[in-house]
C-alpha cells in the first residue's frame, strides 16, 4: 500500500447522498474497461480502497494521520453505500478538486492534488472502469474518520484548496521528448509519487507539485516510514542508479546491491508498478532523471555503505548468558544470519538480500530498518513472492534498538543510532 502523508493514497471519500438508486449505466466498450483498469492500477486505487480480505474497492482501511484515521471509503458502483450515483463530472470533480458528490469537501489524505492532473481522456476511461462494467458493486457501509471535533470539520478545507491546490490536468512542456512528458504525467498524476516523497509543509501541503520546485521528491517521513529522496542527487537520491535499475525495481521491487522495497513502497510495487508496461516505467525513470537534485548531505549513496561481517564467527557455539543478550552481534546470529548469512552476504539468487550495499540499511534515517525488523516484508511480484517475518513479538524496544545499531554499524551507516524510546513509538500501531 501507498501511504500519503494524512493516509496516503485515499482515492475518494465518498459517503451515499441519494436515497434512490440511480438508473444503470450502458456497458463500457471492453478497450474502453481495459484503459481504465490500466489507469486504476497506475493510481494505485486498490491499495487504499481494498481492505484485507475485502471486496475489491469496497473501503474500510483504517489511514493513519497526525489527527486520527481516516477510513477509506466504497468505491464500487453500489448505489447506496459507493459510488453508483456518480455522474461523470460528479466522478472528475471529487478526483480533481476534492469535493464529493453534494459538495462534500474530501480530507487531503486522498491525492486530488495529483490526481487533478489527469487528462480528460484518462477520466473518462476511469469513470467508465468504475462505474460501466469494470467493477462489481458491494454494498458495504462507510466508517466515519476517528479524527475529533472540531478537527473533523470539513469547511476549512476549502480554504486549504484555495491556498495549496492547484485544479490543472497536464500540461506537456513542448521542449521535452514525448518519453519524458509521459513520465513527468505519471509521476505527477495518476502515480502521484510526490504524495509520499516530497516534504510537506505545516499545514500538510506539499511543498513542490513538480520539477521545477527544489522540493519536489526531496524525501519525506510519514507514518513511521522514510519515502527516500528520488531527485537526481547521486548521493541523497537516484543519480547512481542505471535506467534499467529504476525499471527493475518499479516493477519487481529489488535490485541486487542496492534495493528492497518494503512497507508502502512494497505495496505500491505489488498493486501498482509491477502492471505498468515497460515503456511507461521507462518514462518514468526518463522523468525522474531530470528532477532536479536535492543533496541530504549523505556522503555516499545508501547503497554504497557496508561491509560483510567476520567477527560473530567467533561467537559460534558459545552459550548464551541471558545478561548479554542484548549484545548487537549475539542478536543478529540468533535472528538474521540463518537467512542473511552470518556475514550478511544473504544469498546470491537475491531472495535473502545482502545487508551491505542496501538502501535500508545505509540511509541516514533509520525508522525503515526498524519498521522492516519489527514488521517484516512481504511483497508478491509475478509469481515470486518476498516475506520476512517480524521480530516485533520476540524482541522487546531495547533489543530491535541494538540490533538494528549493530546493522548499521556493520551493513550500513555507522553514524546512524536509534534508541528504545524510537523504536516504541514506531511499534504503535
Amino acid at each position: 500500500m501507498r501511504l500519503s502523508l494524512l493516509g496516503l493514497g485515499v482515492t475518494l471519500l465518498l459517503a451515499p447522498l441519494l436515497a434512490h438508486p440511480a438508473p444503470a449505466l450502458d456497458p463500457a466498450p471492453p478497450e474502453l474497461l481495459k484503459r481504465g483498469e490500466y489507469l486504476a492500477r497506475a493510481a494505485d486505487c486498490a491499495a487504499c480502497h481494498t481492505a484485507p480480505g475485502g471486496r475489491p474497492f469496497s473501503g474500510g482501511l483504517p489511514l493513519a494521520t497526525p489527527l486520527g484515521d481516516v477510513y477509506a471509503s466504497n468505491i464500487t458502483p453500489d448505489p447506496r453505500t459507493g459510488i453508483g450515483n456518480y455522474s461523470y463530472d460528479d466522478f472528475a470533480r471529487a478526483l480533481r478538486e476534492g469535493v464529493a458528490k453534494g459538495g462534500m469537501h474530501l480530507y487531503p489524505a486522498m491525492p486530488y492534488t495529483a490526481y487533478a492532473k489527469i487528462t480528460d481522456e484518462d477520466m473518462q476511461a476511469l469513470y467508465a472502469y468504475f462505474l460501466r462494467g469494470g467493477v462489481d458493486a458491494v454494498a458495504q457501509a462507510n466508517h466515519d474518520s476517528d479524527i475529533p471535533w472540531p478537527l473533523n470539520m470539513r469547511w476549512p478545507l476549502a480554504l486549504w484548496n484555495l491556498a495549496f491546490h492547484e485544479d490543472q490536468t497536464y500540461q506537456a512542456n513542448p521542449k521535452q521528448s514525448e518519453a519524458w512528458n509521459r513520465g513527468a504525467y505519471l509521476v505527477q498524476g495518476p502515480a502521484h509519487c510526490g504524495t509520499c516523497h516530497t516534504p510537506r509543509g505545516l499545514a500538510f501541503q506539499e511543498k513542490a507539485l513538480d520539477e521545477k520546485d527544489s522540493d519536489f521528491l526531496a524525501g519525506a517521513a510519514l507514518g513511521g516510514w522514510y519515502a527516500f529522496n528520488i531527485t537526481a542527487d547521486t548521493h541523497s537520491g537516484i543519480g547512481g542508479w542505471s535506467d534499467a535499475e529504476l525499471v527493475q525495481y518499479l516493477k519487481t521491487g529489488r535490485v541486487a546491491g542496492k534495493a528492497q522495497a518494503a512497507g508502502p513502497m512494497a505495496e505500491a510495487v505489488q498493486h501498482s508498478f509491477q502492471y505498468l508496461s515497460d515503456a511507461d516505467l521507462q518514462a518514468m525513470a526518463t522523468y525522474l532523471r531530470s528532477v532536479k537534485a536535492v543533496s541530504d548531505g549523505e556522503r555516499k549513496a545508501r547503497f554504497a555503505w557496508g561491509e560483510p561481517a567476520d567477527e560473530v564467527v567467533s561467537l559460534r557455539g558459545q552459550d548464551f548468558d541471558p545478561q548479554t543478550r542484548d549484545d548487537g552481534a549475539r542478536l543478529f546470529l540468533g535472528n538474521c544470519a540463518s537467512c542473511h548469512a552470518w556475514s550478511g552476504d544473504g544469498v546470491k539468487d537475491g531472495y535473502y538480500p545482502m545487508l551491505s550495499h542496501n538502501t535500508t540499511v545505509g540511509a541516514q534515517q533509520p525508522d525503515n530498518l526498524v519498521q522492516v525488523v519489527l514488521n517484516g516484508v512481504k511483497r508478491k511480484t509475478g509469481e515470486q513472492e518476498v516475506f520476512m517475518p517480524g521480530f516485533a513479538g520476540s524482541l522487546d524496544d531495547q533489543q530491535i534498538a541494538t540490533l538494528v545499531n549493530y546493522l548499521t554499524n556493520q551493513f550500513g551507516n555507522p553514524a546512524v543510532k536509534v534508541d528504545s524510546a524510537r523504536v516504541a513509538a514506531i511499534r504503535q500501531p
